[in-house]
């Protein structure tokens, strides 16, 4: 299998960006690859089309699957596996967020609340403590937002991020509205 020069760009790319997302670069090139096929690739194809060992391959899929970021599949007539990527990038965004998300994010939050649940010895410890709290209460508004923008329609969650600092306006505007209309704020729009 020879890739285009386009396919071969992208792939070389993304291998190199796949070291910035915490991947290694063949990992990053077998996504690419999965990602711009027509069809569903099988481990030989792509050992062949990127030059890597099959043991490689096997290595690096195993990791795809795990992040559950590629789906296994077989076809009729043919003991292989094949491998594809979800047509929806959407899907792909929110699955490679949920998985960080578990990876990255809930062992700090849990390490976070353990260190918040000591009692400190001295002030350094309070000082460390306070910033702790700080960390976690950020990362935990941080969380929760995540959760529930995950919970939204792809469609809405897109109007959403066309909005962008259009947001920031409505919220400003919404803030000065009661003062305009003469009037005050009750104690829920202050929240």
């Amino acid at each position: 299998m020879n890739l285009t020069p386009l396919i071969q760009s992208f792939v070389l790319h993304f291998g190199e960006m796949g070291s910035h997302w915490g991947i290694n670069r063949t990992v990053g090139q077998m996504y690419a690859l999965l990602f711009v096929s027509e069809k569903p690739l099988n481990a030989d194809e792509m050992a062949e089309a990127l030059g890597f060992s099959r043991s490689n391959i096997s290595m690096g899929l195993k990791e795809l699957v795990s992040w559950r970021l590629v789906k296994l599949q077989h076809l009729p007539g043919d003991r292989r596996e094949y491998y594809s990527t979800p047509d929806d990038v959407w899907v792909i965004f929110q699955t490679l967020a949920e998985e960080r998300k578990k990876r990255e994010v809930d062992p700090t939050l849990t390490m976070l609340r353990g260190a918040l649940l000591e009692t400190p010895s001295n002030d350094a410890d309070k000082h460390a403590q306070a910033r702790m709290a700080q960390m976690h209460d950020l990362i935990d508004l941080t969380t929760s937002w995540f959760s529930d923008i995950q919970r939204l329609d792809v469609e809405t969650l897109q109007k959403l991020m066309k909005l962008g600092a259009q947001v920031q306006k409505f919220l400003e505007l919404k803030q000065k509205l009661p003062a305009f209309l003469g009037g005050s704020e009750s104690n829920s729009d202050k929240e």
